[in-house]
């Protein structure tokens, strides 16, 4: 079921993403006066095409990676004298430019439109209640204490975990006061606590935001019940069995999922027996553990995760929003995503952030099946960022993407004239190789963490 999710969860974030971004080419090129030839979601062979009155042809292509929106030019191919008026090239600057920005600008607009019909829908959020303090942590010197309630960071509002994670994700690398709003437990009265940041995780593979300040989110007791297993590792091999519960490792009695880690990282490569209870029943289970490296050495590993208890009510909060509500929300989540991203490509230039953190379509599609599996919510929460990262990535001034056919044109309009097509040749060249080596880094990125 996880890899139906994946699969279809790529394809819809993929073709509602790529068909409304074309789109907004599509519909200003149309207002504009420019004729379209074919508007294509996906490339390759044609599944499925047809015409409009105008024309165009409409694609749905094999390979759904992309699409194109293909528009009279006669620097493509020849140009009936009766088309002039209607080629791209012979339209005003100012026309061009807006045809070019109209896609990214799209993006922008069906962020915001998911990010409203999030807020009308409404979300249930864990809320954000520090479950545990480590000592002579940067959270334990700035006053924090288990049972607070973080109520907002750097001054934006945070209703979740999602919230608290995002404001601190936007800090990383730099150095300065985070500034964390709580209400201590049992308190109805806000207090502000200062951490001070230098260089904070700076050019960390893996950033941890909230452990690396010594912060442990609440959750309920996490019971030794074994959850989702890893397929080609001890504990399936031994026929263990997701909802078994171990109730001893080696005759020593195990009360919590943290006892059992720490005793199965204690042991690897070893032959361990397991006394679980199943269905009522008790039984014993003989098994080798395995192996993994963990900062530079070896630790057991069983191949087991946990199984999460239900979160209680009274540390959940449901937000929902009236339809006027939901659109200054929508627009100003917008905005934020925009700003993050752009200010996390800045840090990965500058090596404030890794660039191990960036991220090819392996993760994305994972990503993808995930949160389609997660609820309604989760995917559309997911579709807004993928749609903000596509605006973003596509106005950044690279030949080849939008952004840099818009340096182009703001050239020509500056100059009264374009630029030779030979600079514009090697522009193209230059920018395809930096595309092709972004792609190659993301999917290198992808294929370590797999």
């Amino acid at each position: 079921m996880s890899s139906l999710y994946m699969l279809f969860g790529t394809l819809i974030a993929l073709g509602v993403l790529v068909t409304f971004h074309e789109f907004g080419h599509f519909w200003v090129a149309r207002r504009c006066g420019v004729k379209v030839l074919r508007f294509s979601v996906g490339f390759g062979t044609p599944l499925l095409r047809w015409y409009d009155r105008h024309g165009t042809e409409f694609v749905i292509a094999a390979l759904p990676l992309g699409g194109y929106v293909k528009m009279l030019d006669s620097r493509e191919g020849e140009v009936a004298e009766h088309e002039q008026a209607l080629s791209f090239n012979h339209k005003p600057v100012g026309q061009r430019m807006a045809i070019v920005a109209a896609g990214p600008i799209a993006n922008f607009l069906l962020a915001i439109a998911f990010f409203w019909l999030i807020g009308l829908v409404g979300t249930q959020q864990v809320r954000p209640l520090i479950g545990t303090v480590l000592p002579d942590s940067m959270a334990e010197q700035a006053g924090l204490q288990a049972g607070d309630e973080i109520v907002a960071v750097d001054g934006v509002a945070t209703p979740g975990w999602d919230a608290v994670n995002l404001q601190l994700v936007a800090r990383l690398g730099e150095s300065g006061t985070l500034l964390m709003t709580v209400l201590p437990d049992g308190s109805s009265v806000a207090q502000q606590r200062q951490l001070s940041l230098l260089d904070w995780q700076k050019g960390e593979d893996q950033p941890a935001p909230l452990r690396s300040l010594g912060l442990v989110p609440w959750m309920p007791e996490l019971l030794p019940v074994l959850g989702e297993l890893d397929s080609q590792a001890a504990a399936a091999a031994a026929g263990l069995q997701s909802g078994d519960r171990v109730l001893a490792f080696d005759g020593q009695p195990v009360t919590s999922w943290e006892m059992l880690v720490e005793l199965i990282r204690q042991r690897p490569e070893q032959s361990v027996e397991l006394l679980i209870e199943r269905a009522g029943a008790t039984q014993s289970v003989s098994l080798r553990l395995g192996s993994r490296e963990v900062d530079g050495r070896q630790q057991g590993y069983l191949g087991a995760g946990v199984t999460i208890p239900p979160m209680p009510d009274d540390k959940l909060r449901t937000v929902r929003l009236n339809p006027l509500e939901a659109v200054p929300q929508a627009v100003a989540q917008t905005w934020r995503m925009t700003v993050l991203t752009l200010d996390s490509l800045r840090k990965m230039l500058v090596g404030e952030l890794s660039a191990k953190n960036l991220s090819g379509p392996i993760t994305i599609a994972k990503v993808a099946g995930a949160s389609a599996e997660s609820g309604l919510t989760d995917f559309l929460r997911f579709l807004a960022y993928l749609s903000i990262s596509l605006g973003v990535l596509n106005l950044l001034p690279v030949p080849v993407l939008d952004g840099g056919h818009l340096v182009f044109h703001f050239i020509e309009w500056v100059r009264g004239k374009p630029l030779s097509e030979r600079l514009q040749i090697i522009g193209f060249q230059i920018g395809m190789g930096l595309v092709l080596g972004v792609m190659l880094l993301a999917l290198y990125n992808d294929l370590t963490r797999w």
